[in-house]
């Protein structure tokens, strides 16, 4: 199966980081080159920002899907080659699902994790079967990971949670992961 669309999950703020927003721009580059869409949360600044202009600036294609309330704060890339405008941040999360083939955590904010956790719960359900991965950049989801391991510790969830997503340290591992996957 070949990959068309990858959701990326990201910050519009850049973490302080200029390391994690460099990474994003290299991935931006690898998704570009390889010919697979971005499908991301719309905005123009911080990870999110720098991802999308990464695509567009090695000639990729962007989706960018971002709810009308958030114009303000987080400011739409207009240049994307696709801007979709959704009225609430369910018909966002919805719309992103639908339009990917896998999904890939950068670190993030709540609303990263929030997504993240919904595709894994989602796979755990059994509504998806794509790809997930966490790309642990400077061991930003070590807490998660540890967590996710308590869980399976304490019998909450079972040692199974962890075929549905992989772990990788850097972004020039995201791709190789998710064809691994299919």
């Amino acid at each position: 199966m070949k990959i068309s669309n990858i959701c990326v999950y990201c910050g519009s703020q850049d973490g302080g980081d200029p390391d994690l927003t460099a990474a994003a721009t290299r991935l931006g580059g690898l998704l570009a080159k390889a010919d697979v869409g971005l499908v991301y949360g719309g905005a123009s600044i911080g990870v999110m920002g720098a991802l999308a202009r990464a695509v567009l600036d090695n000639g990729g294609h962007v989706t960018g899907v971002i709810p009308e309330f958030l114009f303000r704060e987080e400011v739409p890339l207009r240049s994307v080659s696709e801007l979709i405008v959704t009225d609430s941040m369910h018909s966002r999360k919805r719309t992103m699902f639908e339009r990917s083939d896998a999904f890939v955590a950068l670190p993030g904010g709540i609303g990263t994790l929030e997504e993240l956790i919904e595709m894994l719960t989602w796979a755990q359900l059994g509504r998806h079967k794509h790809p997930i991965v966490i790309a642990n950049l400077k061991g930003f989801w070590n807490p998660l990971i540890d967590l996710l391991d308590h869980m399976i510790e304490t019998k909450f969830v079972g040692n199974s949670i962890r075929r549905f997503y992989g772990v990788v340290d850097r972004v020039e591992d995201i791709l190789p992961r998710i064809e691994a996957a299919l």
